[in-house]
């Protein structure tokens, strides 16, 4: 094997780029639903938690083939969900880097949920009576008090889920395929690399960012995590 060029071409700037994007927008979407359901689990008493539970940690037994083959006939734009909202709204996932997005944020909302349940579990309860009875409601318990005391949970788990966007593969090339400037993120072009003649060089060069933007990532949300606990 040649030595490796660590020089990046245009494409895979582009994929670099789009993957940065795609995790981005998957993080930011699902934290606010991923804090929510952290509450409920953290707080909540009610018939068919422990069913909630198993559904929000699908994600990280399912296989993400099969997740991505389920997005493509939910949302596919030849019949059902998919159809529907192209047809009424213009709102297309299928073979769209929003797609990828969505996918990503399914497969990446476990890690979100998980940092913040365990902040929230560890926390004083007795914070939120005080709080009541000296006359704060629900909304004020939430922002002074829950939403400061979870900071540190929601900071690892989205630094967490946006690496494990960067690594996403089975769900995305199934659900909206290999698409160059379009779907094609760092792992897939990866996997175009491999096959082509000679791209071993190709791949190497991109698994090797892989990893760097990996251990950034996750030495990051240490330093933040830290940062915001003291």
């Amino acid at each position: 094997m040649p030595p490796i060029q660590f020089q990046l071409t245009p494409a895979e700037i582009e994929a670099v780029l789009l993957s940065l994007r795609i995790a981005g927008v998957a993080v930011a979407v699902a934290l606010p639903f991923a804090f929510a359901t952290a509450l409920l689990l953290a707080r909540g008493r009610f018939f068919g938690k422990t069913l909630l539970d198993g559904i929000v940690h699908l994600p990280l037994v399912l296989p993400p083939v099969a997740l991505g083959f389920l997005l493509l006939v939910l949302l596919g734009t030849r019949a059902g969900l998919g159809a529907f909202l192209a047809e009424n709204f213009g709102i297309r996932f299928v073979f769209h880097w929003s797609g990828a997005a969505l996918a990503s944020a399914i497969l990446s909302f476990p890690f979100q949920v998980r940092a913040i349940r365990l902040v929230l579990e560890a926390r004083d309860n007795g914070l939120d009576d005080a709080a009541a009875t000296l006359g704060a409601g629900w909304w004020d318990r939430l922002v002074s008090i829950t939403l400061p005391l979870a900071l540190p949970g929601m900071i690892a788990g989205a630094v967490t889920a946006f690496a494990a966007c960067l690594g996403e593969f089975g769900a995305i090339i199934t659900f909206v395929s290999n698409i160059p400037g379009e779907t094609q993120t760092l792992p897939l072009a990866i996997y175009s690399a491999l096959q082509q003649p000679g791209g071993e060089t190709a791949a190497m060069r991109l698994a090797s960012l892989s990893i760097g933007l990996a251990l950034v990532f996750m030495v990051v949300a240490q330093r933040l995590q830290r940062r915001a606990v003291r």
